[in-house]
């Protein structure tokens, strides 16, 4: 069974220097809190496990749709959500294009959280 690991804005803020070296500062430090928040939930719903996969989700899914970047925010939430779930010692490995097209369907509402956790589980290795 895989860790559960709680991050906090500090670890955010280093992905997104790793992952978007050189950008302008965060524009919404508030969604970055809402994220930390958020994928500390348990259970996210009854009946619902708060596993790595269901908070990888959470943190993409509020990152995404959140927008806390001026630019680039799919890419950060994305690279957030795959540094997570290797920390917690649930490596991924979506087929190309899979994790973009995830984070688009979170943006358009046409994925949910729970739906991107199944797909996040489907892909670990």
């Amino acid at each position: 069974m895989a860790a559960v690991i709680h991050i906090d804005v500090p670890w955010l803020l280093q992905r997104y220097e790793d992952v978007l070296p050189g950008r302008p500062a965060v524009g919404d430090l508030s969604a970055l809190v809402a994220a930390v928040a958020r994928h500390r939930v348990d259970p996210p719903r009854p009946g619902v496990a708060a596993d790595p996969a269901w908070r990888a989700a959470a943190l993409l899914h509020t990152l995404a749709v959140l927008k806390p970047l001026p630019s680039a925010n799919a890419r950060f939430a994305c690279a957030t959500a795959v540094a997570y779930l290797s920390v917690c010692g649930a490596a991924v490995d979506p087929p190309r294009g899979a994790l973009a097209g995830l984070a688009r369907d979170l943006m358009s509402g046409a994925a949910d959280v729970y739906r991107a956790a199944d797909r996040l589980r489907s892909w670990q290795i």
